[in-house]
């Protein structure tokens, strides 16, 4: 059994997934247990839940790989993991993967955003700020954006608390030169918007699609170390 855990990124994820794949919600504490537990072959972390519920445990992913199920992760709750996992195979698929394995991000805030419930679609409220960093990006390279503006609207994105990430609020706080039209910054971003971590999440399907719906053999360089804590969730 292959699935997914996925919410907000990829909202539409029931009409994207290739056949033979299970959508489950953003994870939490405890899912991967009982997925694990369930007869999971495959599983792909992309969205996770945090602040009002417990967050998935590193410990789940370790029991995961322990019997030999492939753990992939991308884009978000799945990027930090899988960074934080790599070294006892867990698998990091996309950009922001490797931008949190290289350290050139290390702010588990990066990733986050608020959105509505599945009732919603998962409507989004803010903007992630690696899909911002990515947006600025890609403008600068087409020479749309000056240099410095680029430099206050990522230093204003920045300094932002991600509940309050908007593009409307970036342009706002951003120290611009006078020169600079506000209006025409904010439509400039929002039209040319790169959903980086819907990206991300495309190509971890495309990868749990491609690989066997079997679990492999169980790793030989480290042992799950069953304490009495895991024991008490057990």
């Amino acid at each position: 059994m292959k699935l997914v855990f996925v919410g907000p990124t990829l909202p539409d994820a029931t009409s994207l997934v290739p056949a033979g794949i299970e959508i489950r919600g953003p994870v939490m504490h405890r899912d991967v247990l009982v997925a694990v537990n369930d007869g999971a072959t495959v599983i792909g972390l992309i969205d996770g839940c945090f602040e009002d519920v417990a967050p998935v445990w590193h410990k789940e992913i370790l029991y995961a790989i322990s019997n030999g199920v492939r753990v992939y992760g991308a884009s978000s709750m799945g990027a930090l993991r899988a960074a934080e996992c790599a070294a006892f195979g867990m698998i990091g698929v996309g950009k922001i993967y490797e931008q949190y394995a290289s350290g050139h991000l290390i702010d588990d805030a990066d990733v986050a955003q608020i959105h509505g419930p599945l009732e919603m679609n998962y409507l989004s409220l803010s903007e992630p700020l690696v899909n911002v960093l990515a947006t600025l990006d890609h403008l600068l390279s087409r020479n749309e954006l000056e240099d410095t503006e680029y430099a206050s609207l990522r230093a204003s994105a920045e300094r932002l608390f991600f509940k309050d990430r908007t593009y409307r609020t970036i342009v706002t706080n951003a120290n611009l030169p006078e020169q600079s039209s506000r209006k025409r910054i904010e439509e400039l971003l929002r039209v040319n918007a790169v959903n980086q971590k819907r990206l991300d999440a495309l190509g971890l399907l495309d990868t749990i699609a491609a690989v066997e719906n079997t679990r492999r053999p169980p790793p030989l360089d480290w042992e799950f170390a069953s304490t009495a804590q895991w024991r008490n969730i057990l």
